[in-house]
């Protein structure tokens, strides 16, 4: 496979045009893909992300969400790896990003560089409200694209349902939930939070420190969203210190109610966690709908 990435990098114009590779190094992976680090002749450094053929469009997608996080961030605080190359490769499915050193540092300026990503992207917005231009993906699991105007028919709509509709091979009540999702959705646009460009996945193995203080978003599963969804998974799986959320309140603070709404944004990435890997995720989605049920 090295020799045909090989080609492929010789092949294509942009910064890895005509560098040849020396060592490689297997990484730990993700559940779709392996990893790798290259060692280029000249010593440079560069991260090999390695998937199946049928699965380079969701490379693809990530090239594209990290393309358009770049567009927003300021790169004095917040940064993103540039895709050097994704495409087809010795069979297989390659995404090739810039080698990052990355270190555990203060999380302040990935914060506040993430407060001014929803910032900006909420004020230049293209108009098309909330959602994406295409479906992509959220993990190996499928993230409906399309467009709402309103918050709540988005959420409902373009996240909540479509993971409960892949849920009922395995839910054990059949409760019917569509008087649920209507309350929801009420309840939802109510909200009316304006759209920002959102990182989709960020939970703290998609988000570091680097060795220079400033904060690296990676493997991203953007859309347009009311950028609580960011917050909300960041306390969900936990690694994000107080200081993270103190710089960010202290650029752009969160709206009153946040945290009722938090339970209700994670719900989307527990029903895909259960779609995807089942076990006790499972048992945690029950337990939240049932709460719903009664509450809402």
């Amino acid at each position: 496979m090295y020799e045909q990435l090989q080609q492929a990098l010789e092949n294509q114009d942009g910064p890895l045009a005509g560098r040849s590779i020396r060592i490689a190094r297997s990484l730990r992976g993700g559940n779709s893909h392996t990893a790798w680090q290259l060692k280029l002749h000249e010593g440079s450094l560069v991260f090999l992300k390695c998937a199946s053929s049928t699965d380079l469009p969701m490379l693809v997608a990530e090239a594209e969400g990290l393309q358009r996080l770049k567009t927003f961030l300021d790169p004095n605080l917040v940064t993103v790896p540039e895709p050097w190359y994704v495409g087809p490769c010795g069979g297989q499915s390659v995404l090739v990003l810039p080698w990052f050193d990355m270190g555990s540092g203060d999380q302040s300026s990935l914060g506040r560089g993430l407060a001014q990503l929803h910032f900006h992207s909420a004020n230049q917005s293209s108009g098309k409200g909330f959602g994406w231009d295409q479906d992509g993906f959220i993990g190996r699991g499928p993230q409906p694209g399309g467009w709402r105007h309103c918050w709540g028919n988005a959420f409902i709509d373009l996240r909540l349902r479509p993971q409960l509709d892949l849920a009922r091979s395995w839910r054990q009540d059949n409760e019917p939930l569509s008087n649920l999702l209507e309350k929801l959705r009420i309840i939802l646009s109510g909200h009316r939070p304006s759209p920002s460009l959102v990182h989709g996945d960020l939970w703290s193995g998609n988000a570091a420190v680097l060795s220079d203080g400033r904060g690296v978003l990676f493997d991203p599963a953007c859309w347009w969203a009311d950028r609580e969804v960011d917050l909300a998974m960041t306390m969900l799986f936990g690694g994000f210190s107080p200081e993270f959320f103190t710089s960010y309140n202290q650029q752009w603070r969160l709206s009153e109610g946040w945290e009722n709404r938090f339970q209700l944004y994670n719900l989307y990435h527990l029903l895909n966690h259960a779609n995807l890997f089942g076990g006790g995720y499972r048992r945690q989605c029950a337990t939240q709908l049932r709460k719903l049920l009664v509450s809402v």
